[in-house]
């Protein structure tokens, strides 16, 4: 996998994901997972997406080359982490939403339980994916999904009809 994988239309990037392992390298601790739910932030226009008011010392890595890492914190206390799709200039992410760790197999959900499993914090928000110094990096397809869910994305409600978007995709 490479930068050529996430310059593809962000919605198309979020599906590819699921069933992908994603591995955590944080000092000498590993942990790897399987990549469960998915969450859709597109373009200037997307009212739920950071980028829908344009560029911002916060958002700023929404507008970085695909495969960036996008780390920010909601309600001061939750890290929520997003890769970079599409083109630079061009804010596009999807944001994890669910892993299953492995080899355990345990479940966990949401954005800010899935940083919290996987050690990510804001250090991280800038850097390259494909850089090993990260910490972070995508392995091989630990699944096929044999069934693809979409669904409205959630705690965007203040986005109006953005809100209902299917842009959520889960493993069933």
């Amino acid at each position: 996998m490479d930068q050529k994988f996430f310059a593809h239309d962000t919605r198309t990037v979020a599906k590819k994901l699921l069933g992908m392992e994603i591995v955590r390298k944080a000092g000498s601790h590993i942990t790897r997972a399987m990549i469960t739910e998915t969450e859709v932030y597109k373009g200037f226009s997307d009212k739920a997406s950071h980028a829908s008011r344009g560029k911002t010392k916060r958002n700023a890595p929404m507008f970085s080359p695909p495969g960036t890492i996008y780390v920010y914190l909601i309600y001061g206390m939750h890290w929520c982490l997003n890769i970079v799709t599409e083109r630079k200039d061009y804010p596009a992410a999807v944001l994890i939403r669910g892993i299953k760790l492995l080899p355990s197999g345990e479940l966990i959900n949401g954005p800010g339980r899935v940083c919290r499993a996987l050690k990510i914090t804001g250090a991280l928000s800038g850097k390259n994916l494909f850089d090993p110094r990260a910490g972070l990096s995508l392995g091989n397809r630990v699944a096929k999904p044999a069934r693809i869910t979409r669904a409205q994305r959630i705690g965007v409600d203040y986005a109006g009809t953005w809100a209902r978007k299917p842009w959520r995709y889960l493993v069933k």
